[in-house]
């Protein structure tokens, strides 16, 4: 295939047009991300498929069984990325024979195209190949990006430290623009990332090969991985003496079981640092254009899970008192429990007029805003096809950004 000679650099516009990615694994969770947030159509062959590819499953399409050369029918682009060497081969093979370019995980030099590390900032796209030494490119492609991003030069060596232990690293909201620079180096720094759904997907893509994702996800009402488990792989590895960057969306402290990971790292005697993340109690709607707070609105916010109903054993809300506040109400974690939480906020005395919003996908291409109110929650609820993850925005705060809406 002319392995010695240069590759010829292309952009290729996916929007619309299939794309076949055979295998279920970690490496194809890297991939699938940015492959969606081109616009294309997903389609995936896998024999089992980890808990954040099944959580993608309303955005692309997921095959269970093995691969069947018929899979490539009217595909533009194909990724072998399963940990089976024969697999990989047959695919590489049926897409030559179609005439598709395919990238083989497993072996770079039976295959037709090959994935750079690929860098983006302020609508500028950076894609860095070398030949077949994915973790030389990486390094140039992280120094030309801190650059862009801090306005210095590109150095010609990396200052990023790797020392043992554990970063907690709050991801923001879901949309890899809104990460800090300090959570992207300690990302790119990781030997190991314990990433859960909800932290920005496309950035593992920025992964070297050599760095070890674990998936944690939590699906509703699906699969999930304990909180035990969690703090058991980020103690084990750092006493394995690896740098972990345990990977979540929004904010490490705000329903995010931080500091239960913290706890774990101290009894074992591990070191921790912490890299906050916006939360997206309060970035979420601020993207779609609801102020939490608003003068001679509103004089404050409250931010409560709604994972457990209101009359719930378990429940540490109080309801009542929530209801007789006059400020704004954010509900994370409550799509399940939303209408029962809007008919308990009308029984504690809040009208039925009260203007709700729900974001759908906060900050995420596919973002969708539902306008309601507590009386009409429910109904606008089942009616809208509402699903995790959403923020449910309650008060006046939501009539300000949308007085149209609600006569004012």
């Amino acid at each position: 295939m002319g392995a010695d000679l240069p590759t010829y650099p292309v952009g290729l516009r996916l929007a619309g047009r299939k794309v076949l990615v055979v295998g279920g694994g970690h490496v194809a969770q890297r991939r699938i991300p940015t492959l969606i947030a081109a616009g294309a159509d997903v389609y995936v062959v896998a024999r089992e498929a980890t808990m954040a590819i099944e959580g993608m499953s309303d955005e692309i399409t997921l095959v269970i069984r093995d691969f069947e050369p018929a899979d490539l029918d009217g595909a533009w682009y194909a990724i072998a990325a399963t940990d089976n060497a024969d697999t990989n081969a047959a695919v590489a093979a049926a897409a030559e024979e179609r005439r598709i370019f395919c990238v083989r995980s497993d072996d770079a030099s039976e295959a037709t195209a090959w994935t750079p590390a690929v860098g983006r900032h302020d609508g500028l796209t950076v894609a860095v190949l070398a030949n077949r030494e994915p973790r030389r490119s990486a390094a140039v492609r992280d120094q030309i990006m801190e650059a862009m991003r801090s306005g210095g030069s590109i150095r010609s060596e990396s200052a990023i430290a790797k020392t043992p232990g554990v970063t907690l690293v709050g991801g923001g909201p879901g949309d890899p623009d809104l990460v800090t620079i300090a959570a992207r180096n300690a990302i790119l720094s990781a030997d190991v990332v314990v990433a859960d759904r909800l932290a920005p997907r496309e950035l593992l893509a920025d992964l070297a090969p050599d760095v070890e994702l674990i998936d944690v996800a939590k699906l509703p009402r699906g699969r999930y991985a304990s909180q035990e488990f969690i703090n058991e792989v980020i103690v084990d590895r750092a006493k394995a003496g690896k740098r972990v960057v345990r990977f979540k969306g929004g904010d490490n402290f705000v329903f995010g079981r931080g500091y239960e990971e913290i706890q774990a790292c101290d009894a074992a005697g591990v070191p921790v640092t912490i890299i906050p993340g916006l939360s997206s109690s309060i970035s979420v709607p601020a993207r779609a254009g609801i102020p939490v707070t608003h003068r001679g609105v509103t004089h404050e916010f409250t931010v409560i899970s709604g994972h457990i109903p209101p009359g719930h054993p378990d429940s540490l809300v109080n309801w009542s008192a929530v209801a007789q506040m006059q400020g704004t109400v954010v509900l994370l974690m409550a799509v399940e429990n939303g209408p029962a939480i809007a008919a308990a906020l009308v029984a504690g005395g809040r009208s039925v007029d009260t203007p709700v919003a729900v974001v759908m996908d906060g900050t995420m291409p596919d973002e969708r805003v539902v306008l309601s109110t507590l009386g009409t929650l429910a109904a606008d609820i089942a009616a809208e096809g509402v699903t995790p993850p959403a923020i449910i925005v309650v008060g006046e705060v939501v009539a300000v950004a949308n007085p149209e809406r609600y006569g004012r």
